[in-house]
Order: structure tokens, then sequence, then C-alpha cells
């Protein structure tokens, strides 16, 4: 892998339910969050890690699809 990589494939976000959030959290000493977005069941959401996203969190349940298969969270919902 190259030195420099940040990152080339995408992550498709299908959210399961009504009120997923998907957060993007930076690179760099500090993690911090960067962006958020809320989607509702059905909606998809089309991402990739770049020069600044590092790590993306997903809050709720929803299926995510990559290169390697496909995964579901199991998030709860908070009360």
């Amino acid at each position: 892998m190259e030195k420099d990589y940040i990152g080339e494939d995408y992550i498709v976000i299908k959210a399961l339910e009504n009120g997923v959030t998907i957060i993007g959290l930076t690179r760099g000493q500090d993690t911090k969050f960067h962006h958020t977005e809320k989607l509702d069941k059905g909606e998809i959401l089309v991402v990739q890690f770049t020069a600044h996203t590092s790590a993306i969190k997903i809050r709720g349940n929803a299926e995510v699809m990559h290169r390697f298969g496909s995964t579901t969270s199991e998030g709860q919902k908070r009360q």
C-alpha cells in the first residue's frame, strides 16, 4: 500500500430505520467530528475516506456495503 494512500473505495450506507446518524471523523493528531448526516429508512449515502476523513461512525440500524461484502450495524435508538 502506498504511503499517501487515502482510500479510493466507496462505502454505501443504507438506513434500515429512521434517524440513522453518520458521523465523519478527521485525520491527524486529534480526531474530531467534522461532518454529520441523518438518514431515514431506505435512504442511501455513498461515502469515501479522504485526506480529511479517517473514520466513519454509524449510529442506528444500517446496512454497510463495501468491497469486502456487507455488514449490518445494530445500533440501539437513544431514549
